[in-house]
Parts: C-alpha cells; structure tokens; sequence
C-alpha cells in the first residue's frame, strides 16, 4: 500500500481569521459551529469569553485558525478594573497579523460598543466580513436590507452576510467567504488539533461556565476558576478547581443553601469534562475569597490571564 498522501492538486492554504464584536453577539457560539464542538464557553451573559482562544479547522488542503476574542467594550467606571482592560487589549491584539477579520453584529441593533469595534477595525489591512447575527430572532425579515446598506456605509466591507450561529444558518457560506482570503502556506497546526488550549484551560473554562450560567447577575464579574490539580489515570482523570471571588457574600451566594448550588455547578462541569475528555472524571471544587484579584495585575497574570 503506498501510504503517500494523495495530491489533489488544490494549493495549500492555512491563515488567521480574528472574529471580533462587542459583548455577547454570539462570537463563541459562531467558533464552536464551525469547528463542530465545543471550545470556547458561552453563557448569556456579556464578556464570558476573558481569553483569546484559538480553533483550528482543517478540511483537506485548506487550514483557518479562528480566534475567538473577548468583547470590545467601552470602559466605564464601574468596570475599570485592570481585568477589563486585559479583555479589551487581548482582543486588539488579536486583529495584528491575521488573514481576515469576522466582525460579528446582532441583528440591527447597533450600539456605542460597535463603533469601539469599528474604530479599532480602522488600521487593519486585512479584509473584513460583516456577519449580521442571530437573524433568526428578526421578527421583520424585510429590515434586513436596509440594515445592509447602512452598513454599508460605514466603511468598506469585503462581505456583508446574515446568519444565525446558533442554528448553523449559511455558516457554510462563511466559511467559503473567509476561504477565500487564506494564503498559500503550510499548514500551522496537525491535522487533528482543534485548539492550542490545554486540557486545564478548558476543564476551568467549563466550570467558569457553569457558574454565570447558575448565577447570571447574582454574582458579579470577580470570579475566575484556577485548576490546582489534573491527574490522569487509566479511565479516570482527577481534577480540582479552586473558585475564587473577593468577596465573603459572594462566597456565600457560590456555595449556596446547604452546598446545593456548588453541587450543581460541579455535576454540570463534569457531565461536560467526561464529553470532552472522554474520560470518566472525579471533580472537586472549593471557594475562596482572594480579595482584589481583578484589578491586580500580578494576581491576574499569576491566574493566567497574560498576552500570547
């Protein structure tokens, strides 16, 4: 048997695509469909998504490297703090370099934010794909043109398409659109890596999860998951998150009545982890106050949260 792999012909392509938007438009519900599971947490609540996070997609000759960006978000008082400000460089710097750019809107709402996306879009060379998002909840369809020429007119776009991440809606037409703009290069990745997270990452990024989507606005934005053991054994991987908050309320609001609700939040996490690592998995969770680690830099970094 010859075990050469079969020239087809096409040229080999690999490149960036940044997705960008503000807050909550859907960008890791778009990243998730195209890779076809799940990588990057997702929640109704705005700014989930804290780290840039990287999904590869290899389909024969063609490799796109999608980022995954936290949302651009216009700082306030009350969310000043050094953690918002690492969200908003972590996805600027994602825009260097890249191939093209998916700039995700919701629907035909329109905010301050997205002028903050499209100042930052102003000096970047590569190509930009409006996707005009979650147009299956557009109860007038005929708004949509209209839309279109608005955008339009606000710079000029290499493609304007509507979509619905959620159900998969012509998410195949963008991913020929952003085909397009991959240049001829070897590819960046194996074939059969889909992320450059680690298994850590994402066992913490599961529970992180879990949690804004037991709380919602119950607890604010100070907490963050920290994985203090992973531990694979035949047919069991061992894990241990710390969950850290900066407040004893918040503790409190965490742990919930009698541990009910951080016995959830751990059953949930762990329904997952097993469905991503294949694996059976012994989950242990605690709480603890760490005051102020948000706006610390150096708490932040020593949590992970650092530039590639």
């Amino acid at each position: 048997m010859n075990d050469e792999p079969i020239d087809t012909g096409e040229a080999v392509r690999c490149g960036f695509v940044a997705i960008v938007g503000r807050p909550n438009v859907g960008k890791s519900t778009l990243m998730n469909r195209i890779l076809g599971q799940k990588i990057s947490i997702t929640s109704r609540r705005p700014q989930t998504t804290r780290h840039q996070v990287l999904g590869v997609k290899t389909e024969g000759a063609r490799q796109a490297v999608y980022i995954d960006t936290p949302g651009m978000h216009v700082m306030h008082k009350d969310r000043n703090r050094a953690i918002n400000q690492f969200m908003n460089q972590a996805a600027t710097q994602a825009l260097r370099d890249v191939d093209c750019v998916v700039f995700i809107v919701d629907r035909t709402k329109w905010t301050d934010e997205d002028d903050v996306v499209l100042s930052r879009l102003e000096n970047v060379k590569a190509p930009v794909i409006v996707v005009i998002n979650k147009v299956d909840w557009l109860n007038d369809k005929s708004a949509l043109l209209p839309w279109i020429e608005t955008l339009k007119a606000k710079r000029e776009f290499a493609a304007i398409l509507p979509i619905s991440a959620k159900h998969g809606t012509q998410v195949d037409q963008l991913e020929q659109e952003v085909a397009s703009y991959l240049p001829e290069s070897e590819h960046f990745f194996p074939e059969d890596q889909i992320t450059d997270k680690s298994s850590r990452f994402i066992a913490a990024e599961l529970v992180r999860e879990k949690v804004m989507r037991q709380l919602g606005d119950e607890l604010p934005y100070q907490m963050t998951v920290e994985i203090e053991e992973f531990r694979s054994e035949p047919n069991i991987i061992h894990i241990s998150a710390l969950m850290l908050v900066e407040r004893d309320g918040q503790k409190k609001i965490l742990i919930g009545e009698k541990g009910e609700r951080i016995k959830q939040i751990g059953r949930e996490a762990r329904l997952d982890m097993e469905k991503m690592f294949d694996s059976k998995v012994m989950l242990k969770l605690w709480v603890k106050v760490k005051r102020g680690w948000s706006d610390d830099e150096r708490a932040l970094k020593s949590l992970g949260y650092h530039l590639d």
